[in-house]
């Protein structure tokens, strides 16, 4: 696949295709609380846009146009209709779910993606460094940031009677607790205190039985291991300050795997002070790392790590499986990998 940060061409755009208003297309989730502000923000964005457009003399942007996920399609179809449609950008404002929908669809078009995060967990938004909770200056960052070109994983996964699929993730996709832990969480418990409903179901989910897989990376021998869950990351950062993968790199191409192997609640807290403190904060000096290396043994063996281009996991029985957070089914078997740097987000410039 070739590279969306290359141009297309080396055509030179004629002078009336550089004249022409540009025009952006918002993908949005209208069962959001925030739509309304939404709506404001990208009007407000887009004035001030065209005011500086004309300071300028260069082409501004022409109306939005707004198109609402549904459960039918819940952004994947509609990314597409907008690059029909001749968008020059696609805004995805709602949550993880509408985020990872859009991608779906811009995935390999060379036509950039702004983000607008209005979820709870707004994990790519996180990882990128975007705006969590000020609609305007997402906005602004969408309309004139610059393009970053990241990495897509894909997850085909198979179901029992043999059937399989093809989904994408841009965060984190998982098999086993935490997959149990999504299911479980309340949605309006989840829809009033934001990602803390993500520890009632976790809490919830701590009795589930250890799952026993079969992996294997490129290269590598196959592996098999009991676990609580196995993740497979594009990027690491997760909300409540847990940098989960801290070696995780949205465009370099890889996938970070973690094995979480507790054996009892002890080991849950001892991984949760890892990716809290040691992988936040002690991982970032030569003095932390030292302290690692002297205390982390026994939480090395209940947190270890992978990676490679892709791994292919299978199950014993059944296990539920995530992707960005939203379940996905159960699958017998999963293959992961990264697709590289085959989508354009727009970041701060």
């Amino acid at each position: 696949m070739s590279d969306p940060a290359a141009p297309a061409s080396d055509t030179i755009p004629d002078a009336a295709d550089a004249a022409r208003p540009r025009r952006v297309t918002i993908v949005y989730n209208p069962t959001k609380r925030h739509t309304k502000a939404l709506r404001r923000a990208v009007l407000a964005g887009l004035a001030e846009a065209q005011e500086l457009a004309s300071r300028s003399n260069t082409a501004g942007w022409a109306q939005p146009a707004w198109l609402p996920t549904t459960v039918d399609d819940p952004g994947i179809g509609l990314a597409r209709r907008a690059l029909e449609d001749g968008a020059d950008l696609v805004i995805a404002a709602g949550g993880d779910g509408t985020v990872r929908a859009v991608a779906a669809g811009l995935r390999g078009s060379g036509v950039a993606m702004g983000i607008v995060p209005l979820g709870t967990g707004n994990l790519l938004a996180r990882n990128l460094g975007l705006p969590l909770s000020d609609p305007m200056a997402a906005v602004r960052i969408a309309l004139s940031g610059s393009d970053r070109a990241v990495d897509v994983g894909v997850a085909e996964l198979t179901r029992e009677d043999g059937t399989s699929s093809d989904h994408v993730f841009m965060v984190m996709a998982g098999i086993g607790i935490d997959a149990a832990m999504f299911a479980k969480t309340n949605p309006q418990l989840k829809e009033k205190v934001g990602w803390l409903a993500y520890v009632d179901g976790g809490l919830r989910s701590l009795g589930t039985k250890k799952l026993h897989i079969h992996y294997r990376l490129p290269g590598h021998p196959a592996h098999s291991a009991y676990v609580s869950t196995i993740l497979v990351g594009n990027c690491g950062a997760l909300p409540g300050n847990m940098e989960l993968m801290p070696d995780a790199r949205l465009d370099d191409g890889e996938l970070d795997i973690a094995l979480l192997q507790p054996r009892t609640v002890f080991g849950w807290l001892a991984i949760w002070r890892k990716v809290t403190w040691e992988n936040r904060v002690l991982r970032r000096s030569a003095f932390g790392r030292r302290i690692i290396r002297f205390t982390g043994s026994d939480k090395a063996r209940m947190l270890s790590y992978l990676r490679g281009p892709s791994v292919h996991v299978e199950v014993e029985g059944t296990e539920p499986v995530e992707l960005d957070g939203d379940g996905f089914g159960e699958v017998v078997d999963a293959h992961f990998w990264a697709d590289p740097r085959s989508l354009l987000v727009r970041v701060t410039a």
